[in-house]
């Protein structure tokens, strides 16, 4: 158990000083929300709820890190394109210790990302700044987990050049079926109910009823949370199961 630590501490690391030789990327990951979130309240929130900051703000959040998917997944194509992955299959890392690496050094841009756009918010809307964005800044770091799973499973099956095609379903489906950018009151049932099962809407309510309050706390947090971790785990599994069959394969 250890040396395991020891080998995700060191590929975590590893993974860090690659993503920050990419300084254009991160800049992508963080201005191009922060730009949404700020064009879309001065334009929209006198017109509907729908983008008044305690909204809009916890929404942009969540679709930043559906970003995540493309960021993490181009590190894993790119990875798998170069040497490097082969020369580290051939060594004793388990494809368990590769997965949790990539998913430890993306956790510091989700901290980043989150803090960011919530302060930003407040500034347009003070009421942002209470206990409740300290929640909800924590709880992004566990919503972000679905989407760092996907971008590692996506990198894991696709190459460097399809890997941005590939990935932006994912960011289309969280801007399409999280019910962010529009209400959800012209909505049929059966649509409604397909976006309650899926992990895009539940992620984005998780962090939209802790910046505004929670009312009931099964329907409002515990339930989404459970949806969305399921998804989670699912989607690191089968990860580490393909990761693993990728690396018997060299």
């Amino acid at each position: 158990m250890k040396e395991s630590l020891s080998r995700i501490v060191t590929l975590t690391k590893r993974n860090i000083k690659e993503i920050l030789r990419d300084p254009l990327s991160l800049i992508f990951t963080l201005g191009m929300p922060l730009f949404m979130e700020i064009l879309f309240y001065l334009i929209f929130h006198n017109m509907t709820s729908q983008f008044e900051m305690k909204y809009l703000a916890p929404g942009i959040v969540v679709f930043a890190e559906s970003f995540l998917s493309l960021f993490v997944g181009l590190l894993i194509a790119i990875d798998r394109s170069t040497s490097f992955l082969t020369r580290l299959y051939v060594s004793k890392a388990k494809s368990y210790e590769f997965i949790f690496s990539y998913a430890l050094s993306i956790i510091p841009i989700v901290f980043i990302q989150s803090i960011l756009f919530f302060i930003v918010g407040g500034i347009f809307d003070t009421s942002l700044f209470s206990i409740n964005m300290i929640l909800a800044i924590l709880l992004s770091l566990v919503t972000s987990l679905f989407y760092i799973a996907i971008g590692i499973l996506l990198g894991t099956l696709c190459n460097e050049k399809s890997i941005g095609g590939v990935s932006s379903i994912v960011i289309a489906g969280q801007s399409v079926l999280s019910g962010m950018w529009f209400p959800l009151e012209g909505l049929s049932e059966g649509m409604i109910t397909i976006m309650n099962v899926l992990p895009f809407r539940n992620a984005t309510k998780i962090i939209q009823n802790t910046i505004v309050g929670i009312n009931d706390t099964f329907n409002d947090l515990v339930l989404p949370l459970i949806i969305v971790l399921a998804y989670t785990v699912a989607a690191f599994i089968i990860a580490i199961v393909l990761f693993r069959k990728k690396m018997k394969s060299i």
